[in-house]
């Protein structure tokens, strides 16, 4: 027998050390956050490992498992307690050490094995943990998944029996890094800006990049879980500014910057100005779809309507769907409609044959960056990003939202904006030409600008990004239209930041 675990506990006492807790918001729509030992113990993280367990074997899934961890000071501690649990369920562990999240999907594909389980807490502020999980690569488990783990785990429906096992792979990245690696050395000698912001891809990323035949300036990669000079987050704008004081500074074709958990990747060009990562990935379309004919691509609704509107994608007969955002719903949509790639606002971007697997890997990312400026000579970033026709879009800004209220919320907005088109109401002046509600609602006017509105899967916070074809006036109009809206409900807090 084992506990229910408690949605709270105090620590320092004897419940604290013998009960397991685990606050049930952690399960988000497709992994988990917690914040360690205020929302989830290491007994409660045990109960989560227990439950996988149970739920790959409800799923009829071989119960074979990779594990990594991220580079925290207690992800380490939180991994062993996963690993427990999943043993106790009956499962074999691959344990591939101290790893970035694509290196684990790597090892489903390369040790022949279904499922995975990483501990990390990607790029959310230290403090916090979580795991992403799948059973059928190279996909992540989505709401259906999420549900059912948090309903077995919270209610103690665990099945434990004997049979798990362990096994530690040594020296894993090796193998990921030749996998990475083992392609044509670029013709062009391109001098890249490699930031990491002390997280775990600067143990990887600058020998990756070196291999490929680029002259590397690495940043910020020695590995420091106390993350001394900003959170690794390539949406951030301090992040952005010091990779762009990095490239001017050394002269540097492109900038690339990691995430925490290395999947995610910025781009800052050669002028030392970032390119919003859906930008970037009109760019890759473009690349991708001029040696690829009749391309398919899937993005998500906080990017560009370039991907509709583009001359270049258009003539080269790409399409383009929109999606849900979140790198689990990307990642299926891409696999389900076979699509060439998925491009994520927030750099999770997904390339299926020849250029990945399917799932989301921030090296693979600035390899296609790299081979796009090799496929380009005379040209540099700035000049391909210049190539696109001009918009001006916001940051990803995100106030705060309290977990429990946030969808509420989001839910009020959308009915909003349904019944101002309805009755024929304007936003920033204007009437609603089109509103898509697959996700939140992003909302757009007559002269293309939009807005949109959602819940962040992973943190207490709402997600407001704005864009206009027409000017940068325009793109204000639009978000001080969604903000007045969201300044109606009190539980909307400050923003993270603001154009």
């Amino acid at each position: 027998m084992f506990p229910k675990p408690k949605s709270a506990l105090v620590p320092n006492t004897y419940a604290f050390e013998s009960e397991p807790m685990v606050k049930p918001t952690g399960f988000r729509e497709y992994d988990a956050r917690w914040l360690f030992n205020k929302e989830i113990n290491l007994m409660g993280v045990q109960a989560l490992g227990m439950g996988l367990g149970a739920l790959i074997a409800e799923l009829g899934v071989r119960q074979e498992i990779v594990t990594g961890h991220d580079f925290r000071g207690y992800s380490a501690s939180i991994k062993y307690a996963l690993i427990s649990g999943l043993m106790a369920a009956g499962c074999k562990v691959h344990d591939i050490g101290l790893a970035v999240t694509p290196m684990a999907y790597f090892a489903q594909f390369d040790l022949d094995v279904p499922c995975v389980a990483m501990v990390t807490a990607s790029h959310n502020d230290n403090g916090w943990t979580g795991v992403k999980m799948g059973a059928n690569r190279p996909l992540t488990f989505g709401p259906d998944e999420m549900s059912r783990l948090k309903a077995i785990v919270l209610n103690a429906e665990f099945n434990n029996t004997a049979g798990g096992s362990y096994q530690f792979h040594e020296n894993y990245p090796a193998r990921y890094i030749a996998d990475l690696t083992s392609r044509p050395k670029l013709k062009r000698r391109l001098k890249v800006v490699a930031a990491c912001g002390n997280g775990t891809a600067g143990a990887f990323a600058p020998q990756v990049l070196e291999a490929i035949g680029c002259d590397v300036i690495p940043l910020d990669t020695e590995l420091d879980h106390t993350f001394p000079k900003y959170n690794p987050n390539p949406e951030d704008m301090e992040m952005l500014h010091a990779i762009r004081d990095a490239v001017l500074a050394h002269k540097a074709d492109v900038g690339l910057g990691f995430d925490g958990d290395g999947d995610r990747c910025g781009v800052v060009d050669n002028t030392g100005e970032e390119i919003f990562a859906d930008k970037v990935g009109v760019m890759l379309a473009r690349d991708m779809s001029a040696i690829n004919a009749n391309a398919q691509f899937v993005v998500d609704v906080k990017s560009t309507g370039l991907f509709v509107t583009d001359p270049v994608l258009q003539k080269q007969g790409a399409k383009t769907v929109y999606w849900k955002t979140g790198h689990s719903y990307m990642k299926r949509r891409t696999n389900e409609l076979g699509a060439l790639a998925g491009f994520e606002k927030s750099g999770h971007f997904f390339f299926n044959k020849p250029f990945g697997r399917g799932y989301d890997d921030g090296l693979v990312s600035a390899i296609a960056i790299c081979e796009m400026l090799d496929r380009a000579p005379g040209k540099s970033m700035a000049d391909l990003k210049n190539a696109l026709p001009k918009t001006w879009s916001s940051p990803t800004m995100s106030p705060h939202c309290a977990d429990e209220a946030k969808y509420g919320v989001v839910d009020a907005v959308v009915k909003h904006f349904e019944a101002l088109q309805q009755h024929g109401g304007k936003v920033a002046g204007q009437n609603i030409r089109d509103l898509v509600t697959v996700n939140g609602v992003r909302v757009t006017v007559e002269d293309g600008s939009w807005g949109l509105v959602r819940a962040s899967s992973n943190k207490p916070e709402l997600v407001v990004v704005v864009e206009s074809p027409v000017s940068e006036r325009r793109m204000h109009d639009m978000f001080e239209a969604m903000d007045a809206v969201l300044r109606t409900h009190p539980e909307v807090g400050e923003y993270n930041q603001k154009i």
